[in-house]
């Protein structure tokens, strides 16, 4: 599929749309976590309301994966909109736990629609020489609805002393009117092939998901997404519980969670830099070492500054490991499957925001509220253990990229992504270093 040259307007547009998308998130979520303990919730409790969220999702983003391979991007944006605002203002109503979970599930379907078209909208509209500047770019808009969206539920659920209840619900009613603002953005942001408008393909060439899944890069890169969102969601959800125990009032956690956001934002800002500085491997594998070090040690009995330093530090380490992780998948995967691939690589992240959160849930009711961090820190350390593996490899790799131009087929064109030769099958090069060899 070849498009007309869209420009960058359509990629600040979908920054924006997601920054009001996941700041109606980032605020829900510790509202939910608020709106739980004031409905009788314990540690216990948070972390399985919290792996509801991914639940749904999890079952949902192959199909929906490979739907938008076959088809459009834009029409999941709205879909995941009024999704996730549905699920904000019906939280707000709940008046019981298991009622919080399902609108929570509600309000995790809704974020896994709208990232997943807007993914697979990046990686169709932008150039292979692009895609790790845009991806990095789209997860700036990620930072900054989660800077802008604790500090608004903090301020929101602070300084009403007994309605916890009542302040948590309208930090959500909020959250659902944030939600519902990113629309303003969507309009014809998905633009039409230059050879007409957008043809279903063939389901014959669907690739199977254990294809995608051995495809050299894709399962390192779905590991570590899952390692850094993970991290992420914890602190999202257990920052107001440290909170609680340590004596820090909401409007601070908000401060302190929207710290992490702010460093991640900056980290995103200078990426190309740094990617030119390390390469990609090496920053990736960097990040993860400090990620892992700085999330253990929030388990330390710190004061409220020092806490704050120490989580600009960890949001500085996290913001890597998304967007490269995205562009990593993308260029693994065949071309036919990349929706899918980014989609694997969302159930991967989903898989980790149920297990995780459950995990931590367990932990946190045996050996304390810290316990989770220092999982996260041992989760964090093992993807730095994966994504340093191509540096062992460089010597014999060296040799990879020189036989990959075939013999001349007389009746049949090689794939360049498959390896495959199928009549009237014609792509581009693939010049991805990381690529699997056929």
């Amino acid at each position: 599929m070849t498009t007309s040259e869209p420009g960058r307007g359509w990629l600040l547009r979908l920054v924006i749309a997601f920054s009001f998308a996941q700041g109606a998130v980032s605020m829900a979520r510790p509202a939910v976590s608020y709106r739980a303990l004031a409905l009788g919730a314990d540690a216990r409790a948070v972390g399985v309301i919290a792996g509801i969220y991914a639940l749904l999702p999890l079952f949902a983003a192959v199909p929906l994966g490979r739907r938008t391979d076959h088809g459009r991007c834009a029409p999941l944006l709205p879909v995941g909109v009024v999704l996730i605002a549905a699920g904000c203002g019906l939280s707000g109503t709940a008046d019981s736990l298991p009622e919080m979970a399902a609108w929570s599930g509600v309000m995790g379907l809704g974020h896994l629609s709208f990232v997943i078209g807007a993914q697979s909208l990046v990686a169709r509209q932008s150039a292979p020489a692009d895609q790790d500047r845009n991806f990095g770019h789209f997860t700036v808009g990620a930072s900054l609805g989660q800077l802008i969206g604790p500090i608004a539920a903090g301020q929101l659920v602070s300084g009403h002393d007994g309605a916890l209840a009542r302040t948590s619900a309208a930090a959500l009613f909020v959250a659902a009117a944030v939600a519902a603002c990113s629309v303003t953005s969507l309009w014809r942001i998905e633009h039409r092939p230059a050879d007409g408008p957008v043809k279903e393909r063939s389901p014959s060439r669907r690739v199977p998901v254990f294809g995608i899944l051995r495809t050299r890069g894709v399962a390192s890169g779905i590991f570590i997404s899952l390692a850094v969102l993970s991290a992420t969601d914890i602190l999202t959800a257990y920052l107001p519980v440290v909170g609680e125990q340590r004596a820090i009032s909401p409007a601070v956690v908000g401060v302190l969670l929207s710290l992490r956001a702010a460093a991640t934002v900056a980290c995103r800002l200078v990426m190309t830099p740094m990617i030119r500085l390390m390469g990609r491997t090496v920053l990736m594998a960097v990040s993860c070492l400090g990620a892992g070090l700085l999330c253990a040690a929030v388990a330390l009995p710190l004061p409220a500054w020092a806490l704050g330093v120490l989580l600009a530090a960890l949001g500085f380490c996290l913001g890597v490991g998304q967007p490269l992780s995205m562009s990593t998948v993308v260029q693994a995967a065949p071309d036919e499957a990349r929706s899918t691939a980014l989609a694997l690589r969302l159930t991967g992240n989903r898989l980790g925001q149920v297990a995780a959160p459950a995990s931590a849930g367990l932990l946190a009711g045996v050996a304390g509220t810290a316990a989770p961090f220092v999982m996260l820190g041992v989760l964090l350390l093992a993807s730095a253990a994966i994504a340093v593996r191509p540096l062992r490899r460089t010597p014999g790799d060296a040799a990879v990229p020189a036989p990959r131009t075939p013999p001349p087929a007389p009746e049949a064109e090689r794939s360049a992504v498959s390896g495959r030769r199928g009549p009237g099958e014609e792509s581009p090069a693939r010049t991805d270093p990381e690529e699997p060899t056929p």
